[in-house]
């Protein structure tokens, strides 16, 4: 369990929050506006209200205590750049700061950020990439080249093992898992494992090979 401040509560930041509580994280909210607070009082444990530009609001809040401080204001920038070196400035062990455009990502890792997240950015490359091939499921990206694809088995492999395809010769990737029609995963098969035709599965490697190897797939 880790201890998680989210200072800024729009969309992304009560998402955000109340994900890292499901996870059973000890997660504190921040928002100067009293009535959001009020409205997310039901929800998260420890809900505070105040200005977190202002050195004493976010001293009261003891930040070098937690293992996780996201900023995720989105529409003030200046704001949220203050609040991101304010946190450094107080011994904060990692900052996580939103940002819209690259620029503003520049500053905040500037003025002391240890990452900066694009949401928006991140969820439309995300269902870009994922829409451009009705056969990829899910991604992962690891690296602008790396990524871990979802994919159905192709038709052909039913009743085959992982062994005689032979995948990582012939496509140039890594199965690392298989979900089979059950939504169960079972990680690192044995080359023996035989295909089901109902199988996806979860590949690793260059974007570039997975994607070839999804457009080989029938739709």
């Amino acid at each position: 369990m880790k201890s998680v401040l989210v200072i800024g509560m729009g969309r992304f930041g009560i998402h955000l929050a109340r994900r890292m509580q499901e996870l059973k994280n000890d997660v504190m909210v921040v928002d100067r506006n009293p009535n959001i607070a009020d409205e997310l009082t039901p929800i998260f444990s420890d809900v505070q209200i105040g200005d977190c530009t202002r050195e004493t609001v976010l001293r009261s809040f003891g930040v070098s205590n937690f293992d996780i401080c996201f900023v995720t204001i989105g529409e003030n920038f200046q704001s949220s750049l203050e609040i991101t070196s304010l946190l450094k400035d107080m011994g904060a062990k990692y900052v996580i700061a939103k940002a819209n455009r690259e620029i503003q990502g520049k500053f905040l890792l500037r003025n002391g950020a240890d990452e900066v997240i694009y949401p928006e950015k991140e969820m439309a490359e995300h269902l870009a990439l994922r829409l451009n091939s009705n056969n990829v499921f899910d991604f992962i990206e690891l690296t602008p080249e790396f990524a871990i694809f979802e994919l159905p088995v192709m038709s052909s492999w039913a009743g085959k093992s992982i062994a005689s395809i032979n995948v990582r010769r012939k496509y140039n990737v890594n199965i690392i898992a298989i979900k089979g029609a059950n939504k169960r995963i079972s990680t690192m098969p044995e080359p023996d494992y035989i295909f089901k035709e109902d199988d996806h599965i979860i590949a690793a490697g260059r974007q570039a090979d997975l994607m070839k190897m999804s457009n080989k797939i029938k739709d």
